[in-house]
């Protein structure tokens, strides 16, 4: 049964607004329907928010839409042609995301200067209502839990 994108957007943002990171937040909305429990979701996607390991480089939401992606239509095999399907899925939902948000990085989402860039540690910032108001991580987290609702329902991206 497939639930619809508005509750998977949902369950993403409450994972984000209880402190999980984005790539966590989106992939974790759909630990079920990817066979993995959440504990296992929430530590497989850790690595990749902020931009991956707070590099601020590909978007956190969008890397946990891609493991969606890759865990409901990935390659098992190292055939070129089956790694072209999920490698063309993934560019489809990118040009998807780069559209609606111009970039697919997070330091350039977030209009982080150089300055601010060469500033980034890897704590977290404190998680207030300033620091959701000041980013559109919410708008990246529930646009990717679309997408991926798409993909379950079994309608990807062109």
């Amino acid at each position: 049964m497939t639930i619809p994108g508005e509750y998977r957007a949902a369950r993403a943002l409450n994972y984000f607004h209880q402190g999980y990171n984005c790539s966590q937040s989106v992939f974790t909305a759909f630990a079920d329907v990817c066979g993995l429990s959440e504990e296992t979701a929430l530590r497989l996607s850790s690595p990749l928010g902020a931009g991956i390991g707070r590099m601020r480089e590909v978007c956190g939401a969008f890397c946990g839409l891609s493991m969606v992606a890759g865990s409901l239509h990935g390659n098992t095999s190292p055939d070129t042609r089956e790694k072209e399907k999920i490698f063309s899925l993934v560019q489809s939902l990118a040009a998807d995301f780069k559209k609606e948000f111009g970039t697919l990085y997070c330091r350039e989402l977030l209009g982080l200067t150089p300055e601010q860039l060469a500033g980034e540690t890897a704590r977290p910032g404190d998680r207030t209502a300033a620091y959701y108001a000041s980013r559109p991580c919410e708008r990246c987290i529930a646009f990717c839990a679309h997408l991926a609702a798409d993909l379950e329902a079994g309608t990807p991206a062109h």
